[in-house]
């Protein structure tokens, strides 16, 4: 008798959730994550740049820099290869002594 209704209310023993314990470990892994990234993040800005470049640099401007990095570089360059870009334009063009 006992394995004729199992059969028939077999879709509702075989339905196994998560649950809390599922939650708990899925919640656990994630705080984890967010603690080593912000370990790593710290350990990072704990690095400076090599000697070779503060030596150089720091000589002449006094206070180092960050380097730039995404956005503000994509736009440095960008306006660095505009003023290249204006200075071999300015020097194509003849000046007046060259007309005459």
């Amino acid at each position: 008798m006992v394995l004729a209704s199992g059969t028939s209310n077999s879709s509702s023993l075989n339905d196994v959730e998560p649950g809390l314990l599922g939650f708990v470990v899925v919640a656990g892994i994630g705080l984890a994550l967010v603690f080593l990234l912000r370990s790593m993040n710290k350990q990072f800005r704990k690095i400076g740049p090599p000697p070779e470049e503060t030596e150089a640099e720091g000589a002449s401007e006094g206070v180092s820099q960050r380097p730039l990095r995404g956005l503000a570089a994509h736009r440095a360059a960008m306006a660095a290869a505009a003023e290249a870009e204006a200075n071999a334009e300015s020097a194509a063009e003849p000046t007046d002594a060259d007309r005459d």
